[in-house]
């Protein structure tokens, strides 16, 4: 049990929290303590408290619990919707970091605000959609991105980050720094989205088949009928978390020369790449996988999925050491293979 100060007034404490319903991988695993936050007042509570190490969860779609936590683990639940500023052209949305991210994004298409639409169907919180610039289909959240707020705890101050101070890459961000890592609590984002006649983005993937097997043509499609394009794809292709837990693509596409990807195609011609810059090529990480082997092979109580070769999964299993040992494996075998080293887009917690 963890001790407080008698005099110690803080939201509800609990210790030794179980985490098995707060992670998409359904690993079973417990906190030391656990707090929810709802709003801007408990964060600076919390930094006035004695706990000294503190993970910020959201929707927990993002990360391997590989054991049990100790210090204090917050649950983003600031919530909220409000238009800030509107011109003819775009709409300024300030969002709860704590909302839904894909309720969101409904809500945004319902309400005719585009920009959004590609990214339908991700899984998480608000909050945590800057961390790992969250992208789809062509998209990602610092295309349609303006501000955050967030606490530092390492400061004791509430800061306000423009899209140049989160230094946006590919899935990545400032937040996402190893020295940065528990630093900062984000309590709201600041959306830039687009207000009709919008840009439609639809020559990414299957979304143009999927319109036309849908019935609809090209003049006549809409932001709602891109977000439902998305949707189906994605539900075609990757498992749902509630009925077969996982965490969404574990890996990231690497990027590699131009000039190592033509020496692959000469051993591997179906090789699936698209040219970032005149010198890299980004390849599809599910391609690679698939390619050695991995589609559908199940370990133990884990898996790789058999739709989705990016997609690892947890069939009946509880510890996060399964998952985490059968990535190392994948690595192993696709740099062997490849001389391609995969990094995972999801975050080990220990």
């Amino acid at each position: 049990m963890i001790g407080l100060p008698e005099n110690f007034l803080i939201m509800d404490i609990q210790t030794n929290y179980p985490l098995q319903s707060l992670n998409t991988f359904g690993m079973k695993a417990s906190a030391a303590a656990f707090a929810e936050i709802k709003n801007r007042e408990d964060v600076v509570t919390v930094y006035q408290s004695p706990f000294k190490k503190i993970r910020v969860l959201g929707g927990g779609s993002n990360i391997l619990l590989l054991n049990n936590l100790d210090g204090l683990v917050l649950l983003n639940r600031i919530k909220g919707r409000e238009i800030i500023e509107e011109s003819e052209q775009h709409v300024l949305v300030a969002i709860g970091g704590g909302e839904n991210w894909h309720e969101t994004v409904s809500w945004a298409v319902n309400q005719d605000f585009g920009g959004l639409e590609n990214l339908s169907l991700i899984p998480g919180t608000v909050g945590a959609a800057p961390i790992q610039n969250i992208g789809a289909y062509g998209v990602e959240l610092k295309d349609v991105f303006h501000s955050l707020e967030a606490f530092d705890f390492q400061s004791g101050q509430f800061q306000n980050f423009s899209d140049k101070d989160c230094a946006f890459g590919y899935r990545y961000s400032l937040f996402k720094e190893k020295k940065n890592a528990f630093r900062y609590f984000i309590t709201k984002v600041v959306l830039k989205l687009t207000k009709p006649p919008h840009t439609l983005n639809c020559s990414y993937g299957a979304i143009k088949a999927t319109l036309s097997e849908m019935g609809i043509s090209d003049s006549k499609i809409t932001i709602k009928d891109v977000g439902r394009a998305v949707e189906s794809i994605r539900r075609s292709k990757l498992p749902d978390p509630s009925l077969t837990p996982n965490a969404g693509s574990f890996f990231k596409n690497p990027l590699i020369s131009k000039d190592k990807f033509e020496q692959l195609k000469n051993s591997f011609p179906g090789i699936v790449g698209y040219p970032q810059s005149e010198t890299t090529v980004k390849i599809a990480a599910g391609w690679l996988i698939e390619a050695a082997g991995w589609k559908g092979k199940r370990i133990g109580h884990v898996g790789c999925h058999h739709q989705q070769a990016l997609v690892l999964v947890n069939y009946d299993g509880e510890e996060g050491r399964e998952i985490f040992d059968l990535a190392r494996a994948i690595q192993s075998d696709i740099h062997s293979l490849f001389g391609i080293k995969l990094e995972p887009e999801v975050n080990y917690w220990s």
